[in-house]
């Protein structure tokens, strides 16, 4: 078992693109579908692979490229530090005061040490300085636990 890091930091407006934080169903629309329909899904189906929003589900950061990752660990300690890094990086972009409490990030880092070691997932959003959106997420690979038909991206 080892863990991936993941971060995206954009504009909150992108991040709301949510068809695009989606994989494309498995079988395309019926030839017979509306034009938009179908050219939409084109668009969803070339998009997702290789766009840098973070998914909707966790566990499908698995099926973008490995040059997304930031970092891999097999120690969920190791991760956990490199999650204590970035938070202690972007805390004081976080637009929030009570986000940036020292108490509060400990307690994050602390939480997904523990979630880690236990095989699951972390993922943690910010909005920092309007309009931008920060997502951190750190992935448990090999076999992750909920989608196990997921592969690593990395090469063994």
């Amino acid at each position: 078992m080892h863990h991936h890091a993941y971060l995206w930091t954009g504009p909150k407006s992108r991040f709301d693109q949510e068809a695009l934080r989606r994989p494309p169903r498995p079988d395309p629309p019926p030839p017979d579908s509306r034009p938009e329909l179908i050219q939409r899904y084109r668009e969803v189906a070339t998009a997702f692979p290789t766009s840098d929003l973070p998914p909707l589900e966790p566990a499908y950061w698995l099926l973008k490229p490995p040059a997304l990752i930031h970092g891999t660990w097999n120690e969920a300690k190791a991760a956990a530090a490199w999650l204590h890094d970035r938070l202690t990086e972007y805390a004081p972009r976080f637009a929030t005061e009570a986000y940036r409490s020292p108490d509060r990030l400990t307690a994050h880092v602390t939480a997904a040490t523990e979630r880690l070691t236990a095989g699951g997932d972390v993922t943690l959003g910010f909005y920092l300085e309007r309009p931008a959106y920060l997502s951190l997420t750190l992935i448990t690979c090999s076999p992750h636990r909920t989608r196990p038909e997921l592969c690593c991206p990395l090469p063994s």
